[in-house]
């Protein structure tokens, strides 16, 4: 399992980096990306803990990256906190997307797609044009596990099968029992309505992207 959407305590999760990342080798993760939720008010704290901890936790067992997950920002900010997190040592930018289980700011979605991000996470009703975008642009949309969230994987599935964007399936972990294994994960991306051989691909992406960070 590669899994590059978690939290900690640094934000709103419930475990110290080490045991998260710890929980997850034990239960056979690969690669994992610490992305803490950040806006305006908190990335200059979330941001250099994040770095010290990919670098200590990093092992022959697993990869683990330096991530942030930009959240609930106004579109027109946006950008700036995105070469903020690449200054300041982020390997991976995710945005948190217009999922349908919170108020996101319409036009996140699209503002996100035009930043040098990696991954859109939970983008909701994502229209063909943004996922187009996000198939132009390199950027992968995400399938999750995660409760509420996961209410629209089935639309995000086809959108990036119509538009030619890569997928990537992730947790959004925030407690221990959110943790998938490999075997769940292809569950959840079969339950989405794609075939064995599309499911393959998303593992495919994700092992790609996790050898690009």
């Amino acid at each position: 399992m590669i899994d590059f959407h978690t939290h900690t305590l640094l934000s709103d999760g419930a475990l110290l980096p080490t045991e998260l990342v710890r929980r997850a080798a034990v239960i056979g993760y690969k690669g994992i990306g610490l992305a803490d939720h950040v806006d305006v008010s908190n990335i200059d704290f979330i941001v250099p803990r994040i770095v010290k901890a990919a670098k200590a936790l990093t092992s022959g067992k697993i990869k683990v990256i330096a991530g942030v997950e930009l959240t609930h920002v106004p579109p027109k900010d946006i950008a700036g906190l995105v070469k903020y997190a690449r200054y300041n040592g982020i390997k991976l930018i995710i945005v948190h997307g217009e999922t349908i289980a919170e108020p996101v700011i319409p036009g996140t979605n699209a503002a996100a797609l035009e930043c040098d991000i990696d991954i859109l996470a939970h983008p909701g009703l994502i229209i063909f044009k943004d996922a187009k975008t996000a198939a132009r642009r390199g950027i992968h949309l995400e399938i999750t596990s995660k409760k509420g969230h996961s209410l629209t994987n089935g639309h995000v599935a086809k959108a990036a099968m119509q538009s030619g964007a890569k997928l990537v399936i992730n947790t959004d972990s925030h407690e221990p029992g959110d943790l998938i294994t490999g075997e769940m994960a292809l569950s959840v991306l079969l339950g989405s309505g794609l075939t064995a051989a599309q499911a393959a691909g998303v593992f495919r992406n994700s092992a790609a992207l996790l050898r690009k960070l």
